[in-house]
């Protein structure tokens, strides 16, 4: 059932089309109005002046406000708060009808101008509330009928007239109701086509958003070649430097993507083409290549028929490093399982070796195997932590740390060990920006990473003083760690794989030591990099640098974590530091 509600339902924009078109229907009914008395004079029934001056009124009247809208009310639009016409706008159409169609019927009562109270009650069933349509209906409807009762009263064959009153009374209220059901429906059906606008436009900006923020490259290729659509990890793949710009593109302008325009040719052609995809090359010249991974779908697009072929692209070198990443994630999984199954015996073997040292205490062979077992021992106890220490599952505690006195403390701890000369012969040296950086990290597993780093380090310097530094600094939202040795730099082909599980450059290395320290590094939030830098006058060094997270809040509180101190010293070593 229609409710007041129910044209204020109705779009602002509708409403005045609408209105325009009744508008425009009343011209035409003004104008039948003067053409019909000009043929009734001419027929020679002559019309009263007053019947023919009111019918040029209207006829004017129409024309004008179907012309010049703005100049009665037609631009006006309605309000939200207002159901259905203004009130210029009811003035100017409804109200002129009802006037002027009244005063027609009462100059020629026997005229046949009772029927065009249909207009004005049509246009208000179809433009106003129900109850304001329903009082335009009922006013007419009641002038009809005061007039046949009038004719009753003066015995002017008023029976025919209040039976014509009356059934053209009931005529006009069923034509509003009908308009205002016939509004009701539209403004119920727009209702839901601007539901289903929004949802759709909703759904597509969703789609949008899922595709531009894809990491797979989508693009939409039609017969000719050309590439309608595509997201930005698509341009990205089919460009070498930058990626290409918005808007269509056609393949054949670039010879790089020769390959893919054949591959889509042919599929359009009929070839199958696999459900994985295949790989195709593209070559951008000066030795610059990339591999890409292909998968095709095609669609038919109902209203040209024109088929599209949707292409995925994904770079293979993203491929294999995802696959070489579920890999080692299950081959930690399975070596955390042996390591920790290898604890126990380990154990067990370690405390038969001490008692058989025990025994053995006189023989000097056996004293040598013995420690021959102890060493190995301890090396798969370090093989063993070192596996369990980036075994998954385990939750990372950050703490904000004072980094510089751990630093200290640290570097001094490891050239205690390494038994390194003091003084400037020794090869450690230790640069301090400044005390009082934070940092959020867990100071066991900083400690880790540094030890390493000085190992590895160590290692691979040339002999003499000074030639392993550590620097603690700032960059800007990182503290910046950095480890240099002045050594040979580091082959192409090795620096591929310096981060790499059980990769090492040594024949008894496990190859865990950077892996690991890259692998704590990620765990709280930090980076690791290798780069060749200049370490002083003809010189260059190998540097790996730790980028340390700030704690997110300034003011948290420092852990407490024992150190040395800002002022501690190697035990046997001196500190320089700057």
């Amino acid at each position: 059932m229609a409710t007041s509600e129910t044209v204020g339902a109705i779009s602002a924009s509708t409403i005045q089309r609408l209105y325009r078109a009744f508008m425009g229907a009343r011209a035409a009914l003004g104008l039948a109005l003067l053409a019909t008395q000009s043929l009734a004079g001419l027929m020679g029934a002559k019309p009263t002046g007053w019947t023919t001056l009111i019918s040029l009124i209207y006829g004017t009247q129409a024309v004008l406000a179907w012309m010049l809208p703005r100049w009665f009310g037609g631009g006006e639009t309605p309000s939200k708060e207002r159901a259905g016409l203004s009130t210029r706008q009811f003035m100017v159409s409804i109200g002129a009808d009802l006037v002027l169609f009244t005063l027609l019927q009462v100059r020629d009562p026997s005229g046949p101008y009772g029927a065009l109270f249909f207009m004005p009650a049509l246009m208000a069933g179809a433009l106003q509330p129900r109850l304001r349509a329903l009082g335009c209906a009922a006013l007419p409807s009641l002038v009809l009928l005061s007039m046949s009762g009038w004719a009753v009263l003066n015995e002017q064959d008023g029976a025919l007239r209040i039976s014509q009153a009356g059934l053209l009374g009931c005529g006009l209220f069923v034509v509003t109701l009908l308009a205002n059901e016939i509004a009701s429906r539209l403004a119920r059906e727009e209702r839901a086509a601007r539901g289903s606008l929004e949802y759709a436009r909703q759904q597509a900006d969703l789609n949008r958003l899922v595709i531009e923020e894809m990491e797979e490259g989508v693009a939409v290729v039609d017969r000719r070649g050309l590439v309608r659509t595509a997201n930005p990890a698509a341009r990205a793949l089919l460009a070498e430097g930058a990626s290409l710009r918005s808007g269509a593109f056609r393949l054949d302008t670039t010879p790089a993507w020769k390959p893919l325009l054949r591959a889509v040719e042919k599929a359009f052609a009929g070839e199958l083409w696999p459900e994985a995809g295949r790989d195709l090359l593209l070559d951008f010249g000066r030795g610059s290549q990339r591999s890409l991974r292909v998968r095709m779908r095609f669609t038919l697009r109902p209203l040209d028929g024109d088929d599209l072929c949707v292409l995925f692209l994904e770079d293979n070198r993203l491929l294999e490093a995802r696959n070489r990443q579920e890999k080692l994630a299950a081959m930690g999984r399975v070596s955390a399982g042996i390591a920790h199954e290898i604890r126990n015996p380990l154990t067990a073997i370690a405390q038969a070796n001490a008692l058989l040292s025990e025994d053995l205490a006189q023989d000097p062979k056996g004293e040598q195997l013995t420690r021959m077992v102890a060493s190995n021992v301890e090396r798969l106890k370090r093989l063993v932590d070192d596996v369990m220490e980036v075994a998954p599952g385990i939750a990372p505690v950050a703490l904000t740390l004072a980094v510089a006195p751990l630093v200290r403390e640290y570097c001094a701890d490891w050239a205690t060990t390494q038994r390194l000369p003091g003084g400037e012969a020794s090869p450690l040296r230790v640069e301090i920006e400044r005390d009082g950086l934070l940092v959020s990290f867990e100071p066991e597993h900083l400690r880790r990473v540094l030890i390493n780093l000085l190992d590895n380090g160590l290692r691979h310097a040339r002999p003499g003083p000074g030639a392993l530094r550590v620097q603690l600094g700032e960059d800007r939202e990182w503290v910046r760690l950095s480890v240099f040795s002045r050594a040979e730099p580091i082959p192409a082909e090795v620096e591929r794989h310096l981060f790499e599980p059980f990769f090492s450059t040594r024949s008894r290395g496990s190859g865990l030591g950077l892996y690991i320290c890259r692998e704590l590094c990620e765990r709280y939030g930090a980076r690791i990099e290798y780069h060749r830098r200049d370490a002083g006058p003809n010189a260059e060094a190998n540097e790996f640098r730790v980028l340390l997270p700030r704690p997110a809040s300034p003011g948290a509180a420092l852990a407490s974590v024992p150190s040395a101190g800002p002022d501690s010293h190697f035990p046997d070593t001196e500190l320089h530091e700057r």
